[in-house]
């Protein structure tokens, strides 16, 4: 099995994105399948990630090496990306199989819910701040060391991450664990 993330901005987002989806594979019975982070083209940004013509292309490059092709997107507040995605997700309805989540409200968010944060953090004030990013992710990476590192902390902790699954789909259910279960029927 072969995935083919296509996030908006690969440089922070595949060093979270790779590992929680390589685990979840794992523990869906998968765990040869191979997860691959779209590298070419950058997409630079939820805008260009949201343009159904480049991720048309991305797909007709890439068709035939790939089992599933995700497209995976910051929320960012806006209360109808899911829909915008599931209108790009529908162009795609046939030969391939294309999925097209958002994460509530950052990618980062998802790396959050595997962690152990401080205690005196509130995972609901966590999951209802659109800037995740900036709010949380970053001091919590600065607390513990990670901010210099790869993505800016996002390799060390969305690899610690992966190792708690369970708790990110508890936590996340309506991005993370939905995005799980729809892989999983297609296993």
């Amino acid at each position: 099995m072969n995935i083919l993330v296509i996030p908006e901005d690969f440089r922070k987002d595949g060093y979270i994105l790779e590992p929680l989806l390589q685990r979840l594979l794992s523990e869906l019975g998968r765990p040869r399948s191979r997860v691959r982070i779209l590298r070419d083209p950058l997409l630079g940004g939820v805008g260009e990630a949201l343009k159904s013509s480049r991720i048309r292309e991305i797909v007709d490059r890439n068709q035939g090496m790939v089992d599933i092709f995700l497209l995976c997107v910051d929320r960012d507040g806006i209360a109808t990306r899911q829909q915008r995605l599931d209108d790009i997700e529908r162009e795609f309805d046939g030969p391939v199989h294309f999925l097209a989540t958002n994460a509530w409200e950052e990618i980062e968010t998802w790396a959050l819910a595997g962690l152990a944060l401080p205690k005196n953090w509130q995972w609901r004030d966590i999951r209802t701040e659109a800037n995740v990013k900036e709010a949380y992710f970053e001091p919590f990476s600065q607390l513990r060391g990670t901010i210099d590192g790869p993505g800016g902390g996002r390799k060390a902790l969305g690899e610690e991450a992966s190792r708690n699954i369970q708790a990110i789909r508890q936590k996340c259910p309506e991005d993370f664990d939905r995005l799980a279960k729809r892989i999983e029927l297609l296993l």
